[in-house]
Protein backbone atom coordinates (compact mmCIF):
# COMPACT_ATOMS: atom_id res chain seq x y z
CA UNK A 1 0.00 0.00 0.00
CA UNK A 2 1.18 3.33 -0.93
CA UNK A 3 0.85 5.88 1.78
CA UNK A 4 -0.51 9.55 0.77
CA UNK A 5 1.13 12.66 3.09
CA UNK A 6 -2.07 12.70 5.50
CA UNK A 7 -1.96 9.06 6.42
CA UNK A 8 -1.74 9.02 10.21
CA UNK A 9 -0.69 6.53 12.44
CA UNK A 10 -3.92 4.71 13.89
CA UNK A 11 -5.26 4.88 17.79
CA UNK A 12 -7.96 3.05 19.19
CA UNK A 13 -10.17 4.56 21.58
CA UNK A 14 -8.66 2.96 24.19
CA UNK A 15 -4.62 4.18 24.76
CA UNK A 16 -1.64 1.97 24.75
CA UNK A 17 1.33 0.83 22.26
CA UNK A 18 -0.64 -2.03 21.00
CA UNK A 19 -2.75 -0.07 19.37
CA UNK A 20 -0.77 2.12 17.39
CA UNK A 21 0.11 1.17 14.39
CA UNK A 22 1.72 2.50 10.98
CA UNK A 23 -0.08 2.59 8.01
CA UNK A 24 2.03 3.18 5.04
CA UNK A 25 5.57 3.85 6.22
CA UNK A 26 7.07 0.37 4.82
CA UNK A 27 6.00 1.26 1.38
CA UNK A 28 7.00 4.96 0.36
CA UNK A 29 4.87 7.05 -2.17
CA UNK A 30 6.27 6.26 -5.44
CA UNK A 31 6.33 9.56 -7.58
CA UNK A 32 9.46 9.40 -9.67
CA UNK A 33 9.31 13.26 -10.69
CA UNK A 34 8.82 14.81 -7.86
CA UNK A 35 11.72 12.40 -6.15
CA UNK A 36 14.17 14.24 -8.44
CA UNK A 37 13.35 17.38 -7.55
CA UNK A 38 13.38 16.43 -4.26
CA UNK A 39 17.02 14.92 -4.41
CA UNK A 40 17.92 18.06 -6.23
CA UNK A 41 16.63 20.50 -3.69
CA UNK A 42 18.71 18.09 -0.99
CA UNK A 43 22.20 17.58 -2.54
CA UNK A 44 21.58 22.05 -2.85
CA UNK A 45 20.87 22.32 0.83
CA UNK A 46 23.05 20.04 1.83
CA UNK A 47 26.52 20.78 0.21
CA UNK A 48 27.13 24.11 2.32
CA UNK A 49 25.94 22.97 5.91
CA UNK A 50 28.32 21.60 8.21
CA UNK A 51 27.21 17.68 8.22
CA UNK A 52 28.34 14.76 6.37
CA UNK A 53 25.80 12.71 4.20
CA UNK A 54 26.78 9.35 3.42
CA UNK A 55 25.04 7.43 0.75
CA UNK A 56 24.36 3.40 0.65
CA UNK A 57 27.25 3.52 -2.20
CA UNK A 58 29.63 5.75 -0.53
CA UNK A 59 29.14 9.10 -2.05
CA UNK A 60 29.72 12.57 0.54
CA UNK A 61 28.82 15.62 0.81
CA UNK A 62 28.28 18.47 3.11
CA UNK A 63 31.24 20.14 4.19
CA UNK A 64 31.97 17.71 7.61
CA UNK A 65 30.28 16.94 10.67
CA UNK A 66 27.65 14.80 11.95
CA UNK A 67 27.39 12.04 10.07
CA UNK A 68 23.21 11.08 7.67
CA UNK A 69 23.83 7.67 6.34
CA UNK A 70 21.14 7.34 3.50
CA UNK A 71 20.64 3.69 3.34
CA UNK A 72 17.53 3.71 0.93
CA UNK A 73 18.13 6.54 -1.09
CA UNK A 74 15.12 5.93 -3.42
CA UNK A 75 12.76 5.77 -0.88
CA UNK A 76 14.07 8.71 0.76
CA UNK A 77 14.05 10.78 -1.88
CA UNK A 78 10.45 9.30 -2.79
CA UNK A 79 9.27 10.32 0.97
CA UNK A 80 10.62 13.90 0.90
CA UNK A 81 9.03 14.47 -3.06
CA UNK A 82 5.99 13.66 -1.37
CA UNK A 83 6.19 16.00 1.52
CA UNK A 84 9.24 17.43 2.73
CA UNK A 85 7.62 18.69 6.24
CA UNK A 86 6.41 14.94 6.94
CA UNK A 87 8.89 13.14 4.42
CA UNK A 88 12.01 13.68 6.40
CA UNK A 89 10.94 12.43 9.46
CA UNK A 90 8.84 9.63 8.40
CA UNK A 91 11.99 8.16 6.07
CA UNK A 92 13.96 8.46 9.60
CA UNK A 93 11.01 6.00 11.38
CA UNK A 94 11.45 3.67 8.66
CA UNK A 95 14.84 3.53 8.29
CA UNK A 96 15.70 5.31 5.37
CA UNK A 97 18.22 7.26 6.94
CA UNK A 98 20.42 6.98 10.37
CA UNK A 99 22.71 8.49 12.46
CA UNK A 100 24.39 8.33 15.84
CA UNK A 101 24.27 11.84 16.51
CA UNK A 102 20.36 12.68 15.64
CA UNK A 103 20.11 16.24 17.55
CA UNK A 104 23.91 17.72 16.46
CA UNK A 105 22.85 16.62 13.09
CA UNK A 106 19.80 17.96 13.14
CA UNK A 107 21.00 21.19 14.59
CA UNK A 108 22.24 22.96 11.24
CA UNK A 109 19.19 21.88 9.68
CA UNK A 110 17.29 23.84 12.11
CA UNK A 111 19.69 26.52 11.88
CA UNK A 112 19.29 27.16 8.27
CA UNK A 113 15.25 25.86 8.21
CA UNK A 114 13.66 29.63 6.44
CA UNK A 115 16.56 29.64 4.14
CA UNK A 116 16.69 25.89 2.50
CA UNK A 117 14.65 26.45 0.02
CA UNK A 118 14.43 29.36 -2.08
CA UNK A 119 11.47 31.62 -1.02
CA UNK A 120 9.74 31.10 -4.80
CA UNK A 121 9.89 27.07 -4.49
CA UNK A 122 8.64 27.36 -0.94
CA UNK A 123 5.61 29.55 -2.28
CA UNK A 124 5.44 26.51 -5.11
CA UNK A 125 5.72 23.68 -2.43
CA UNK A 126 2.75 25.13 -0.35
CA UNK A 127 0.45 25.11 -3.22
CA UNK A 128 1.46 21.90 -4.45
CA UNK A 129 1.48 20.58 -1.09
CA UNK A 130 -1.55 17.66 -0.47
CA UNK A 131 -0.96 17.50 3.19
CA UNK A 132 -3.63 19.11 4.68
CA UNK A 133 -4.59 19.76 8.61
CA UNK A 134 -7.53 17.01 8.99
CA UNK A 135 -11.01 18.50 10.19
CA UNK A 136 -10.87 16.36 13.13
CA UNK A 137 -7.98 18.13 14.76
CA UNK A 138 -9.24 21.61 14.89
CA UNK A 139 -9.42 21.76 18.81
CA UNK A 140 -13.07 22.00 19.79
CA UNK A 141 -14.14 20.12 22.70
CA UNK A 142 -14.45 17.22 21.48
CA UNK A 143 -11.26 17.44 18.88
CA UNK A 144 -8.84 18.79 22.07
CA UNK A 145 -9.68 15.43 23.68
CA UNK A 146 -9.11 13.31 20.55
CA UNK A 147 -5.99 15.32 20.24
CA UNK A 148 -4.69 14.94 23.65
CA UNK A 149 -5.81 11.29 24.43
CA UNK A 150 -3.25 10.69 20.83
CA UNK A 151 -0.52 11.75 23.06
CA UNK A 152 -0.64 12.14 26.90
CA UNK A 153 -2.75 8.90 26.87
CA UNK A 154 -0.07 6.84 25.18
CA UNK A 155 1.06 5.17 28.77
CA UNK A 156 1.87 6.98 31.99
CA UNK A 157 4.65 4.22 32.02
CA UNK A 158 6.22 5.53 28.77
CA UNK A 159 6.40 9.22 30.07
CA UNK A 160 7.54 7.71 33.10
CA UNK A 161 10.71 5.75 31.74
CA UNK A 162 12.28 8.85 30.67
CA UNK A 163 11.05 11.78 32.70
CA UNK A 164 12.60 12.81 36.02
CA UNK A 165 10.73 11.96 39.42
CA UNK A 166 8.46 14.79 39.39
CA UNK A 167 6.96 13.60 36.30
CA UNK A 168 7.01 17.19 34.50
CA UNK A 169 7.07 17.42 30.96
CA UNK A 170 8.31 21.17 30.31
CA UNK A 171 10.78 23.06 29.98
CA UNK A 172 13.48 22.69 33.15
CA UNK A 173 15.02 26.03 34.59
CA UNK A 174 18.67 25.03 35.11
CA UNK A 175 20.51 27.90 37.12
CA UNK A 176 23.24 25.79 38.96
CA UNK A 177 25.83 23.83 36.47
CA UNK A 178 25.28 21.06 39.34
CA UNK A 179 21.55 21.10 39.10
CA UNK A 180 20.03 17.59 38.51
CA UNK A 181 16.33 17.48 36.62
CA UNK A 182 14.88 16.97 39.32
CA UNK A 183 16.01 20.24 40.87
CA UNK A 184 15.76 22.33 37.41
CA UNK A 185 11.74 21.84 37.46
CA UNK A 186 10.98 22.03 40.83
CA UNK A 187 12.97 25.68 40.11
CA UNK A 188 10.91 26.40 37.23
CA UNK A 189 7.72 25.25 38.95
CA UNK A 190 8.72 27.79 41.69
CA UNK A 191 8.92 30.39 39.10
CA UNK A 192 5.61 29.96 37.50
CA UNK A 193 4.39 30.05 41.11
CA UNK A 194 6.54 32.99 41.80
CA UNK A 195 5.25 35.05 38.72
CA UNK A 196 1.24 34.06 39.70
CA UNK A 197 2.24 35.36 43.52
CA UNK A 198 0.64 32.16 44.39
CA UNK A 199 0.82 31.83 48.38
CA UNK A 200 -0.74 30.49 51.24
CA UNK A 201 -4.77 30.76 51.63
CA UNK A 202 -5.31 31.90 47.86
CA UNK A 203 -7.56 29.73 45.77
CA UNK A 204 -5.08 28.83 42.45
CA UNK A 205 -7.03 27.52 38.58
CA UNK A 206 -4.20 25.64 37.17
CA UNK A 207 -5.18 24.57 33.65
CA UNK A 208 -3.79 21.52 32.19
CA UNK A 209 -2.74 19.17 35.33
CA UNK A 210 -0.23 17.34 33.72
CA UNK A 211 1.30 14.47 36.51
CA UNK A 212 0.51 16.91 39.21
CA UNK A 213 3.40 18.50 40.01
CA UNK A 214 2.86 22.12 39.60
CA UNK A 215 -0.58 21.35 42.17
CA UNK A 216 1.15 19.58 44.54
CA UNK A 217 4.20 22.78 45.01
CA UNK A 218 1.34 25.23 44.87
CA UNK A 219 -0.51 23.05 47.73
CA UNK A 220 2.88 22.84 49.58
CA UNK A 221 2.97 26.82 50.00
CA UNK A 222 -0.52 26.53 51.60
CA UNK A 223 -3.04 27.46 48.47
CA UNK A 224 -6.17 25.25 47.91
CA UNK A 225 -5.67 24.28 43.73
CA UNK A 226 -8.15 23.27 41.44
CA UNK A 227 -6.32 21.55 38.24
CA UNK A 228 -7.84 21.00 35.14
CA UNK A 229 -7.31 18.30 32.29
CA UNK A 230 -8.74 16.27 29.60
CA UNK A 231 -6.33 13.63 29.80
CA UNK A 232 -7.52 10.69 31.72
CA UNK A 233 -4.34 8.53 32.12
CA UNK A 234 -2.82 11.75 33.58
CA UNK A 235 -6.06 12.55 35.83
CA UNK A 236 -5.50 8.99 37.49
CA UNK A 237 -2.16 8.97 38.19
CA UNK A 238 -1.71 13.22 39.05
CA UNK A 239 -4.80 12.00 41.75
CA UNK A 240 -2.18 9.52 43.10
CA UNK A 241 0.54 11.17 42.64
CA UNK A 242 -1.97 13.79 45.11
CA UNK A 243 -2.62 11.37 47.34
CA UNK A 244 0.56 9.90 48.20
CA UNK A 245 1.95 13.72 48.71
CA UNK A 246 -0.47 14.37 51.18
CA UNK A 247 -2.07 17.66 49.88
CA UNK A 248 -5.09 15.63 48.72
CA UNK A 249 -7.28 17.87 51.35
CA UNK A 250 -5.74 20.93 49.04
CA UNK A 251 -6.39 19.44 45.53
CA UNK A 252 -8.89 18.90 43.67
CA UNK A 253 -8.14 17.47 40.01
CA UNK A 254 -11.21 18.01 37.58
CA UNK A 255 -11.45 16.08 34.21
CA UNK A 256 -12.49 19.41 32.29
CA UNK A 257 -11.92 21.38 29.52
CA UNK A 258 -10.56 24.93 29.81
CA UNK A 259 -14.10 26.41 28.33
CA UNK A 260 -16.00 24.38 31.02
CA UNK A 261 -14.50 25.65 33.70
CA UNK A 262 -16.09 27.68 36.50
CA UNK A 263 -15.05 30.00 39.87
CA UNK A 264 -13.05 32.68 40.64
CA UNK A 265 -9.69 32.84 41.70
CA UNK A 266 -6.77 34.37 42.99
CA UNK A 267 -4.22 32.86 40.63
CA UNK A 268 -4.55 31.15 37.36
CA UNK A 269 -1.11 29.37 36.01
CA UNK A 270 -1.02 27.12 33.32
CA UNK A 271 2.38 25.52 31.73
CA UNK A 272 2.71 24.98 28.25
CA UNK A 273 -0.66 24.17 27.50
CA UNK A 274 -1.03 27.18 25.00
CA UNK A 275 0.52 24.75 22.81
CA UNK A 276 -2.52 22.81 22.29
CA UNK A 277 -5.17 25.44 22.01
CA UNK A 278 -4.61 25.94 18.46
CA UNK A 279 -4.93 29.92 16.91
CA UNK A 280 -8.35 29.63 16.65
CA UNK A 281 -9.57 29.58 20.23
CA UNK A 282 -6.36 31.93 21.44
CA UNK A 283 -8.97 34.18 21.95
CA UNK A 284 -11.46 31.85 23.88
CA UNK A 285 -8.34 30.90 26.24
CA UNK A 286 -6.96 33.84 27.06
CA UNK A 287 -10.98 35.24 27.67
CA UNK A 288 -11.35 32.19 29.85
CA UNK A 289 -8.76 33.10 31.82
CA UNK A 290 -9.53 37.24 32.32
CA UNK A 291 -13.12 35.73 33.12
CA UNK A 292 -11.98 33.46 35.83
CA UNK A 293 -9.14 35.44 37.65
CA UNK A 294 -10.42 37.55 40.61
CA UNK A 295 -9.32 41.50 40.37
CA UNK A 296 -6.07 42.17 41.59
CA UNK A 297 -5.01 38.76 40.48
CA UNK A 298 -2.29 37.29 38.68
CA UNK A 299 -1.38 34.48 36.06
CA UNK A 300 1.64 32.86 35.50
CA UNK A 301 2.08 31.35 32.24
CA UNK A 302 4.75 28.89 30.32
CA UNK A 303 4.62 28.98 26.73
CA UNK A 304 6.83 27.32 24.15
CA UNK A 305 7.20 30.07 21.42
CA UNK A 306 8.95 30.76 18.03
CA UNK A 307 9.51 34.22 15.79
CA UNK A 308 6.22 35.85 14.95
CA UNK A 309 7.47 35.84 11.03
CA UNK A 310 7.68 32.21 11.49
CA UNK A 311 4.51 31.42 13.24
CA UNK A 312 3.12 33.54 10.90
CA UNK A 313 4.48 31.46 7.87
CA UNK A 314 3.70 27.99 9.99
CA UNK A 315 0.51 28.35 11.09
CA UNK A 316 -1.74 26.65 8.26
CA UNK A 317 1.22 23.83 7.65
CA UNK A 318 0.87 20.38 8.61
CA UNK A 319 4.09 18.92 9.61
CA UNK A 320 5.85 15.50 10.92
CA UNK A 321 5.27 16.52 14.58
CA UNK A 322 1.38 17.18 14.07
CA UNK A 323 0.80 14.03 12.38
CA UNK A 324 2.64 12.00 14.36
CA UNK A 325 3.09 13.64 18.24
CA UNK A 326 1.02 16.72 18.26
CA UNK A 327 -2.20 17.18 16.35
CA UNK A 328 -3.77 20.59 16.28
CA UNK A 329 -0.69 22.04 17.87
CA UNK A 330 0.54 25.61 16.94
CA UNK A 331 3.38 27.57 18.95
CA UNK A 332 2.69 30.88 19.64
CA UNK A 333 4.77 33.66 18.82
CA UNK A 334 5.34 35.86 22.27
CA UNK A 335 3.88 38.75 19.86
CA UNK A 336 1.51 36.64 19.16
CA UNK A 337 0.40 36.15 23.09
CA UNK A 338 0.67 39.85 23.52
CA UNK A 339 -2.53 40.72 21.11
CA UNK A 340 -4.44 38.03 22.22
CA UNK A 341 -4.20 39.50 26.06
CA UNK A 342 -4.39 42.80 25.07
CA UNK A 343 -7.62 42.24 22.53
CA UNK A 344 -9.46 39.79 24.86
CA UNK A 345 -8.89 40.54 28.50
CA UNK A 346 -8.13 43.24 31.12
CA UNK A 347 -4.40 41.83 31.42
CA UNK A 348 -0.77 42.68 30.44
CA UNK A 349 2.72 40.70 30.66
CA UNK A 350 4.37 42.33 33.03
CA UNK A 351 7.71 39.99 33.62
CA UNK A 352 9.17 37.82 31.27
CA UNK A 353 11.82 35.12 31.47
CA UNK A 354 13.17 33.17 29.03
CA UNK A 355 14.35 29.63 28.88
CA UNK A 356 15.05 28.54 25.53
CA UNK A 357 18.75 27.00 26.53
CA UNK A 358 17.14 25.35 29.29
CA UNK A 359 14.88 23.42 27.20
CA UNK A 360 17.65 22.43 24.85
CA UNK A 361 19.18 20.47 27.67
CA UNK A 362 16.06 19.36 29.71
CA UNK A 363 15.38 17.72 26.20
CA UNK A 364 18.74 16.07 25.85
CA UNK A 365 18.47 14.44 29.43
CA UNK A 366 14.78 13.42 28.51
CA UNK A 367 16.45 11.74 25.00
CA UNK A 368 19.43 10.16 26.52
CA UNK A 369 17.19 8.46 29.56
CA UNK A 370 14.73 7.19 27.13
CA UNK A 371 17.17 5.52 24.76
CA UNK A 372 19.19 4.31 27.74
CA UNK A 373 16.19 2.68 29.12
CA UNK A 374 14.41 1.79 25.66
CA UNK A 375 14.45 -2.29 26.67
CA UNK A 376 11.62 -1.01 29.71
CA UNK A 377 9.93 1.19 27.40
CA UNK A 378 9.69 -1.79 24.85
CA UNK A 379 8.67 -4.24 27.24
CA UNK A 380 5.49 -1.89 27.52
CA UNK A 381 4.54 -2.87 23.58
CA UNK A 382 5.91 0.06 21.85
CA UNK A 383 7.93 -1.06 18.54
CA UNK A 384 11.39 -0.21 16.89
CA UNK A 385 8.80 2.67 14.30
CA UNK A 386 7.88 4.34 17.52
CA UNK A 387 11.60 4.30 19.16
CA UNK A 388 12.42 6.14 15.93
CA UNK A 389 9.88 8.16 15.80
CA UNK A 390 10.33 9.31 19.31
CA UNK A 391 14.11 9.79 19.24
CA UNK A 392 13.18 11.97 15.93
CA UNK A 393 10.69 14.17 17.75
CA UNK A 394 13.29 15.00 21.35
CA UNK A 395 15.98 15.46 18.94
CA UNK A 396 14.22 17.78 16.65
CA UNK A 397 12.85 19.68 19.14
CA UNK A 398 16.28 20.11 21.34
CA UNK A 399 17.89 21.39 17.89
CA UNK A 400 15.13 23.63 17.03
CA UNK A 401 15.90 25.26 20.61
CA UNK A 402 19.39 25.10 20.37
CA UNK A 403 19.27 27.84 17.35
CA UNK A 404 16.79 29.88 18.85
CA UNK A 405 14.26 28.56 16.57
CA UNK A 406 12.37 27.77 19.18
CA UNK A 407 12.00 29.62 22.80
CA UNK A 408 10.79 29.03 25.95
CA UNK A 409 8.94 31.87 28.52
CA UNK A 410 7.99 32.34 31.95
CA UNK A 411 5.36 34.91 31.75
CA UNK A 412 3.60 37.14 34.58
CA UNK A 413 0.04 38.75 33.57
CA UNK A 414 -1.45 41.32 35.98
CA UNK A 415 -4.26 43.99 35.65
CA UNK A 416 -3.47 46.78 33.24
CA UNK A 417 -5.49 49.29 35.71
CA UNK A 418 -3.15 47.67 39.02
CA UNK A 419 -0.02 49.30 37.08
Amino acid sequence: MSVSPTTRPNHDIAPGPARVTWPGLATPPHSPARARIAEALFRRAVAPLPVRVVFAGGERIGTGGPVMRIVRPKAFFHRLGAGSKIGFGESYMAGDWTSTQLAELLTPFAATLSTLIPPVLQKVGRRLAEARTPAADRNTPTGSRANVHRHYDLSNELFAAFLDESMTYSAAWFAEPADTLAQAQLRKIDGVLDMAGVRSGQHVLEIGTGWGALAIRAAERGARVTTLTISAEQATLAQQRIDAAGVADRVQVLLRDYREAQGSYDAVVSVEMIEAVGAEYWPTYFAAIDRLLRPGGRVGLQAITMPHDRMLAARHDYSWIHKYVFPGGLIPSVTAIEENVAAHTGLRIVERRSLGPDYAHTLAHWRRTFLDRWDDVAVLGFDETFRRMWEFYLAYSEAGFRVGYLDAFQLSLAERAAL
